[in-house]
Formats: C-alpha cells, structure tokens, sequence
C-alpha cells in the first residue's frame, strides 16, 4: 500500500514538531532524519538510530492515523534524540522514558494497541503435547527447511496440522 502525498507529509511534519519541542527542551539542535514508508508486518514503526531513519508501516497508518500522530510519531522520534543525545542505551531504558514523558508529555508506551487484522498474513497450526499454537509462514517455512520449535510449556516439539 502506498501513501498519499498529503499523508507522508503530514507525518513528517509531526516529526519536525517533535523535534522543535526536543530542540527547545534541551536548547541543542538535532539532526533530522529520513522518513521511509514501508515498514511491513504488525510494527507500527522502526527508529534506525545509526542511519537516522524513520520507517512508518503504510497499512496500519491508514486504519489509525490519530493514534500513529499521538503516540507512534514520538515514540520514534524519541528513539532518535535518545541516540543523538545518549549515544547507544537501552531501547527503552530511562533515557528514552524521560524524553517521551518530560519533553513530549506522551506515556512511555513500548509497544502499540493498534488493530492488526490487515497486516497478519497466513497463519499455520501446529500441535503440541498440551495444545495447539499459530505460527506464521516464516516459521512454517523455518520448519519446512529443517528447523524445530518446542513448546515453552511442555517442551514438546511442534508438529504441522494445517495451514489456516
């Protein structure tokens, strides 16, 4: 899925006020970065701190523009002048928890509520000693080449049953 014009803009230019908020809290400039739009599976977004790169996921944008605008935005953002000032620390450690909550005033969220139904691709069941699990086809193909999954609770290795 691509991205209209109006709306890679518009993201960026939520990106910028962040920015210019960071800016003004630690009275330093920062380094803008490059805004890529396609980020695939069920993550919102992805800070890549050495290549000062923000990726945003187009589909789960579509389905929640005010939630990417609120939370999604900052939080990668964050990551970024978290590096820019700290150098490499925790993802989400204190340094990045005090640029969300002190500087843009956002709950420190580390991982998104957003529907996922349009990014979920094709599940495959898997049977176990105790119960049944869903793995996704890099899993399934991980398994189709050789490779064994276990089940955290019973230890037993996962067999193949259908594909959903």
């Amino acid at each position: 899925m691509m991205l209209t014009a109006e709306d890679k803009k518009a993201l960026e230019l939520q990106g910028e006020e962040f920015f210019i908020e960071a800016e003004c809290f630690f009275d330093r400039a920062f380094e803008r970065p490059t805004y890529l739009f396609n980020q695939r599976g069920k993550v919102a977004g992805t800070a890549h701190l050495q290549r000062n790169l923000i990726k945003i996921n187009p589909v789960l944008f579509k389905n929640n523009k005010q939630e990417f605008f609120q939370q999604v935005i900052p939080h990668e953002v964050a990551h970024l002048i978290t590096f820019q000032l700290y150098g490499k620390v925790r993802p989400h450690g204190k340094e990045w928890q005090y640029v969300m909550q002190e500087v843009f005033k956002r709950p420190a969220l580390t991982t998104h509520q957003l529907d996922i139904k349009d990014v979920v691709g094709k599940l495959f069941t898997y049977q176990c000693a105790c119960t049944t699990h869903q793995l996704t086809i890099r899993r399934h193909n991980k398994v189709q080449q050789g490779a064994e999954y276990r089940c955290r609770a019973c230890q037993s290795t996962l067999t193949f049953v259908s594909s959903v």
